[in-house]
């Protein structure tokens, strides 16, 4: 009744292969662009931008690089929070060695320091995989962050050690610093975040990500067929570490402007984009951004009602959410081990052939 696919004719092969191919997904899809772009900016002030959107988008777009990487290349990281240390240091470095050069470049650029980083670093997926590899990845969480940390160079030999983000524009628009609206860094951030979901959807579609997933699902016999599993695994932690570099760009130079990377790049912040994924669903583009809303808006949600509600301490409540979210991420892994994804796949499925029996 509600998602139906009668009278939705495809003449051709390019057609059926599009992104949607659904008219009713692309009707709700483009709704949805419409109203993030021309109604929310409207609406936001500053708790909407520092506690919901900001942060959800900025690590949605870290959960997309892993799961490309995790997802659909099989590949386990633990070095995300380093990965966007670099991307955010690169940032930094990038935008007070010159100044002339313009943000959107700034962080591409950040990203693609990243990925050859993150080239490095998965040199060893080349031998090793599974649980090795996850350690050599959290070994490069740890150098990451204490190069950092160590290395004056990197934060211009400030006593403090902290970066700070310089004011920045986009035609006139400051989307940077203290000047920067909540309007201006929310639609800069949502730009980012669209552009380059729409890429990673066509890219695991294409051959390259036909590639990925046949070394995730048996490297021995994509190799067999003709997969060169250099080019594919290096691939997949170059571009994993490139939206991942992107996400810490965006962390420190709009969400939140100085950071020191101890306390906003540690070995927490890799666990939690491992968890979005996990949640939302190894293997899915969808997936990245339900995992991101799970871990960043539920505690919100949860905080809004036992602090403002109940009238709860915040010290208890933490804890609380604490206990709330991890069981809630057991019962969703009992559930449907596959993710949230999986759920709303069978849920789309269902309504498709209602009230037929499925």
């Amino acid at each position: 009744m509600f998602y139906r696919e009668s009278g939705d004719f495809k003449t051709s092969y390019a057609a059926d292969q599009q992104t949607f191919p659904i008219r009713f997904d692309r009707i709700v899809v483009a709704l949805i662009l419409v109203c993030a772009f021309l109604v929310v900016p409207f609406f936001i002030n500053d708790y909407w931008e520092k506690s919901i959107l900001l942060p959800f988008l900025v690590w949605s777009l870290a959960a997309l690089g892993l799961n490309i990487l995790t997802g659909y290349c099989g590949q386990v990281s633990l070095g995300t929070g380093g990965f966007m240390a670099v991307g955010a240091y690169a940032c930094y470095k990038l935008t007070t060695g010159f100044p002339d050069l313009n943000i959107i470049f700034v962080i591409l650029l950040s990203g693609g320091i990243t990925a050859l980083v993150g080239i490095i670093f998965g040199l060893p997926s080349l031998r090793i995989k599974g649980f090795y590899l996850a350690v050599a990845t959290l070994a490069s969480q740890f150098f990451l962050v204490w190069l950092f940390n160590k290395v004056p160079w990197f934060y211009n030999y400030s006593a403090s050690g902290q970066i700070t983000m310089p004011e920045r524009s986009v035609f006139g628009t400051a989307v940077t610093g203290s000047a920067a609206t909540p309007s201006a860094t929310y639609l800069f951030s949502l730009l980012f975040v669209v552009v380059f979901a729409f890429i990673a959807r066509n890219l695991t579609r294409g051959r390259l990500g036909r590639s990925w997933m046949a070394i995730r699902d048996m490297d021995i016999a994509a190799e067999i067929i003709g997969v060169p599993p250099l080019q594919a695994k290096l691939s997949a932690f170059a571009v994993s570490s490139f939206y991942i570099g992107l996400s810490g760009a965006l962390f420190f130079g709009v969400y939140l402007g100085a950071v020191e990377p101890t306390e906003a790049f540690g070995i927490d912040k890799s666990f939690l984009v491992l968890f979005m994924i996990i949640i939302g669903g190894l293997g899915s583009i969808f997936g990245s951004f339900v995992g991101a809303a799970f871990m960043v808006l539920l505690p919100v949600l949860f905080k809004n009602i036992m602090v403002g509600g109940f009238g709860w301490p915040t010290d208890m409540v933490q804890h609380f959410i604490f206990m709330l979210v991890g069981g809630l991420i057991m019962f969703f892994l009992i559930v449907e081990p596959h993710g949230l994804a999986q759920l709303w796949r069978v849920t789309k499925e269902k309504l498709r052939l209602w009230p037929f029996p499925h």
